[in-house]
């Protein structure tokens, strides 16, 4: 018993500045899954009473307060079992700085990370469009953000990309966003018409919001139609190209209904004799 006593607690050394015993890598495992237990016990009670919009945005905050916690853990740990950090830095500064180039976009990534959470830009629920792509955010870590797509594609962002390119937020303002349908008819039809069967579609949908009213917008003289836009509001981003495919099936249907024209481009084409 005694020599396993001794073998438990013989240190072991790296190098002159690092030792370490088993009893201490037990220790250390053992402080690492009580921090592990209790950040899920605390995450579980502060979750328990959000809905499902306010825990995504929690969860994504706690993330990163789960990697300060284990850092710090590590640090007062390592210090008051006796391992040498200074000597840990010192042997991987050499490595540090030769793969400090290949490291440059990842470390781009966390302090991104941590100036989303910062200045609140996005949250875990927003519905962002960013180099072209479309998605709602499921959470955001430390170096990438989650986002699922309208076909339900996993979209994986890396955090720096906030930081270099356009980022749209659909609902940085709420939930509540203006969609459009552009539609084109004959010089002939009559255009009260066209305004009349255009709000009535939009009035009757049920996916859109009545308040604030859809608007009807005569764009343009064009060259081989009359051009209008109908604009309206919904509150689900994630619908919205059902919802423009629906109102341009209805108003195939009700202009075909009214003997309104959509006419295509057309070329006149004169020939000299």
């Amino acid at each position: 018993m005694k020599k396993f006593i001794e073998f438990m607690n013989k240190e072991f050394f790296l190098t002159d500045n690092i030792k370490f015993s088993i009893v201490t890598i037990l220790l250390v495992t053992l402080i690492f899954l009580l921090t592990y237990l209790l950040l899920k016990l605390l995450k579980k009670i502060a979750t328990k009473k959000l809905d499902e919009e306010r825990k995504l945005k929690f969860k994504s905050v706690f993330s990163f307060l789960n990697y300060f916690v284990y850092i710090i853990v590590a640090l007062i740990t390592f210090q008051n079992f006796g391992i040498n950090l200074t000597g840990i830095f010192a042997a991987s500064a050499a490595l540090l700085v030769g793969v400090g180039l290949a490291l440059q976009t990842f470390f781009q990534d966390i302090i991104s990370g941590i100036l989303i959470l910062a200045d609140q830009t996005v949250h875990a629920g927003d519905i962002i469009e960013i180099d072209g792509k479309v998605g709602r955010v499921e959470n955001i870590k430390i170096r990438t953000t989650r986002a699922v797509t309208f076909d339900n594609k996993v979209l994986i962002i890396p955090n720096h990309k906030y930081l270099t390119s356009t980022l749209f937020n659909w609902t940085e303002n709420g939930t509540i966003l203006r969609g459009s349908v552009s539609v084109g008819v004959s010089y002939d039809s009559d255009v009260e018409k066209v305004k009349e069967i255009l709000l009535d579609i939009a009035n009757s949908h049920p996916h859109l919001i009545k308040n604030p009213p859809p608007k009807v917008i005569f764009k343009n003289f064009g060259d081989s139609a009359l051009d209008f836009k109908l604009i309206f509001t919904y509150n689900n981003g994630f619908r919205v190209n059902l919802i423009e495919s629906d109102i341009r099936f209805l108003v195939h249907k009700k202009f075909k209904e009214n003997n309104i024209e959509i006419p295509f481009p057309q070329a006149v084409v004169h020939l000299e004799k």
